[in-house]
């Protein structure tokens, strides 16, 4: 596939990819746009040009502080609009040849968070990550709990701490038990990591008691983000028994603000790893349903270049999305075009290829060099965190950006 418009071919925004965004410049309202190599294709200029015609529907939606309402017109219409443009960029007759203001260098926009996101569902689906976990802090001889291969584990979370890359966020404070003591103190916390993570977003909404099976469920996927799953890891071990996570995960997450869709990633698909024992019906599915999405972790101290900390894969996902629909679903329970979904800590079997620092460093006891003298047992003040993906098939490249968030001393 051949376009006109220049893309360095390191690009993550080739002509094979096309993610979603919403952007503002200068003054400007904040509007939808795609990606393409260093540009960013405003879809509101296209539409005033009549590139999107033969399409039934209104053109408002590319004006708009979020996605929500173009993802709501569903996937026969979303997927033309991406095709469209598609062909435009490859034609050398098409009248955006001949309207260069409709693109905008993506150095010169702002990014804004490209959905309104009513719902947010964190799982827990790496069985490397669960075992470290596990091994760490109860018998390594029985390290997943009896449950962990039967179904995805998940919690709610909170969606209104959901920011976009390149938004700060600050060191949280909540109750820590320290050392052996049998009361706890309010104090920050010491020990912030991060979790390298994916999300995915709802496209399509059920009613309450509908649900969704494995094989319908791509259907309700728009699209992917990187997502980093930040984590004050000493807040978590005394508030979690007996109900989960809260403060110790409500006070940030962070993604990525172009979401790639799951047309784009469709020739990355990849089979997972065997799930034993067998699952239950309603979790059981045909074919391949993981993705070979490659990912990285950089720490980034300040007046320090950034060092590369994890290399690690999505395809090494225990549970998939349509696993994880299926059972989010198999109560009744309703979703919403804009929720979010992400997929747990994204860990491999490689010790540089764990996805938090908490598996990194094994609970502190081992600190991660960043050179120049500099090492990392967890995240601190004024460090930058810096997650990568890209997907890589010949000379198809479809990458995912970046998500960057630096953690500020508390306010």
């Amino acid at each position: 596939m051949n376009t006109w418009i220049k893309i360095d071919k390191n690009s993550d925004f080739s002509i094979y990819n096309l993610p979603f965004g919403v952007f503002s410049a200068n003054v400007k309202t904040k509007r939808v746009g795609i990606a393409i190599g260093d540009m960013v294709l405003d879809l509101e200029a296209v539409g005033a040009l009549g590139v999107f015609d033969e399409l039934n529907f209104n053109k408002e939606v590319f004006v708009a502080d979020s996605l929500n309402d173009f993802i709501s017109l569903g996937k026969q219409i979303t997927v033309r609009v991406r095709e469209i443009i598609q062909n435009e960029l490859c034609n050398k007759s098409s009248i955006l040849m001949s309207n260069p203001s409709a693109f905008l260098k993506q150095s010169e926009v702002n990014m804004h968070l490209p959905i309104k996101i009513g719902d947010y569902t964190d799982f827990y689906s790496s069985i490397e990550h669960a075992t470290n976990i596990g091994t760490m802090f109860r018998d390594p001889k029985n390290a997943l709990l009896p449950n962990w291969k039967h179904l995805p584990v998940g919690y709610h979370g909170r969606a209104s701490s959901i920011v976009v890359s390149g938004e700060n966020i600050y060191r949280p404070k909540g109750q820590v038990l320290l050392n052996d003591n049998t009361n706890p103190e309010f104090q920050k916390s010491s020990r912030v990591d991060f979790e390298l993570e994916m999300g995915f977003i709802i496209g399509k909404k059920t009613n309450l008691g509908d649900t969704v099976s494995t094989k319908e469920a791509e259907n309700f996927i728009f699209g992917k983000v990187l997502f980093n799953d930040w984590s004050a890891r000493d807040i978590q071990k005394w508030e979690y028994v007996p109900l989960g996570p809260f403060l110790a995960k409500s006070f940030a997450s962070s993604i990525s603000p172009w979401i790639v869709t799951l047309e784009a990633l469709e020739p990355f698909k990849t089979p997972g790893p065997v799930q034993n024992p067998k699952v239950l019906q309603y979790l059981d599915f045909e074919g391949a349903k993981n993705y070979d999405i490659n990912l990285e972790v950089s720490i980034q101290p300040e007046k320090q270049n950034e060092k590369i900390v994890s290399i690690s894969n999505f395809k090494f996902m225990y549970w998939n999305m349509c696993q994880q629909i299926a059972h989010h679903t198999s109560n009744g329970c309703n979703i919403n075009v804009g929720d979010m979904m992400a997929s747990g800590t994204i860990s491999g079997k490689d010790t540089n290829s764990y996805g938090s620092m908490l598996e990194l460093s094994w609970a502190g006891s081992k600190p991660v060099d960043l050179g120049k003298g500099v090492s990392r047992k967890f995240i601190e003040d004024n460090d930058t965190v810096i997650m990568r993906g890209y997907c890589e098939k010949g000379t198809i490249r479809v990458g995912f950006g970046e998500v960057k968030t630096k953690l500020l001393k508390n306010r």
